[in-house]
């Protein structure tokens, strides 16, 4: 029985990295191995004895799988290489993030050092890949998870233009396009409605341009627990993701998984994710214009919106569990 340190900025019952490891420990349960999660998220203080706290709590562990990103998310990083190699301990990191390549370009020294000392280097799609192969760092291709469940996909007869966004609320998920559009698309279909879930530093902004603009129908939710993600999804009919970066958001995954049409900004990895005309639709980032006409033709072109829908349902099985642990399985071992 293999023991298992996930190391990352870890916050409980949210998404993004969170939610990934959080699955991770769930499954790796199940496979019957000994998991743990230590936590290098916190305030400075934390920050600087978490090194230490993770030299004596990772001795009890035979792998550290890392999980971290840009900014101070390559902290994880940092910790786990340095304490792992230390310690002895097979070391795997698994790089999330939509900004990588700018990120690598600023510090790339300081990031080959640390990457170049794990055991086995993990991204989540091509796109990520392409910026590792650029900076001469060797890695593997394992997608993120998502808990299939056929429950909640909710099969729909017709698609009303029914909207929401389940994003961030900050500048760098672009909000404000979702409004902009939704504003022009109102003007051809009165009712329709959007669901805004989530919170964020641009949450006030956000309600003042509804305001400043005069948009009915829209609806902020503010923050939603995790768990309780599917029964907004199950409301709505087509999701909406604008983000100006992404690596590979699992929320487009849990959109395709409830049965809804997903419509996205085709930026970092999303296209590796969602395949323009096929499993969703695409549009420029920031080109509000290009998106309304997207949401549009969703409801006006029923008969492909379902197909869509149908294919995006198949698509989605590939980032089961099932299909994915054998590769993260063999990883630990080797």
């Amino acid at each position: 029985m293999k023991r298992i340190l996930l190391i990352s900025n870890y916050k409980h019952g949210t998404g993004g990295i969170s939610g990934q490891v959080e699955i991770l420990k769930n499954k790796l349960v199940q496979e019957h191995c000994e998991v743990s999660i230590f936590n290098t998220k916190g305030s400075a203080f934390y920050r600087f004895i978490a090194y230490f706290k993770l030299l004596n709590v990772g001795k009890q562990y035979d792998v550290f799988h890392i999980h971290g990103c840009s900014g101070w998310g390559f902290l994880p990083v940092i910790y786990g290489v340095s304490v792992g190699k230390i310690l002895g301990k097979r070391v795997i990191a698994t790089y999330h993030g939509g900004d990588a390549d700018n990120f690598f370009k600023r510090h790339i020294k300081i990031i080959r050092h640390y990457l170049l000392k794990t055991d086995t280097n993990i991204v989540l799609s091509g796109f990520l890949g392409n910026v590792f192969e650029k900076y001469r760092i060797p890695y593997i291709i394992i997608p993120n998870i998502i808990e299939l469940n056929k429950s909640r996909f909710r099969e729909r007869k017709v698609i009303e233009p029914n909207f929401i966004s389940i994003r961030t609320l900050s500048p760098l998920y672009n909000i404000e396009c979702i409004l902009d559009a939704f504003m022009r698309v109102k003007k051809n279909m009165p009712n329709a409605k959007l669901t805004i879930v989530g919170d964020g530093p641009s949450k006030t902004d956000l309600e003042k341009y509804v305001i400043d603009n005069n948009i009915k129908d829209v609806c902020f939710t503010g923050k939603v627990p995790n768990s309780d993600i599917y029964e907004y999804l199950d409301k709505a009919d087509i999701m909406l993701s604008s983000p100006r970066i992404d690596n590979m958001p699992v929320s487009l995954l849990e959109g395709f998984n409830a049965g809804l049409l997903v419509i996205s900004s085709n930026v970092g990895g999303v296209p590796y994710v969602v395949t323009d005309y096929q499993t969703g639709y695409l549009f420029e980032s920031n080109n509000a214009l290009q998106l309304a006409e997207k949401m549009l033709l969703t409801v006006h072109n029923q008969a492909k919106s379902l197909q869509m829908i149908y294919a995006a349902k198949l698509e989605v099985v590939k980032y089961n569990w099932e299909n994915i642990k054998e590769k993260v399985l063999n990883i630990y071992s080797e």
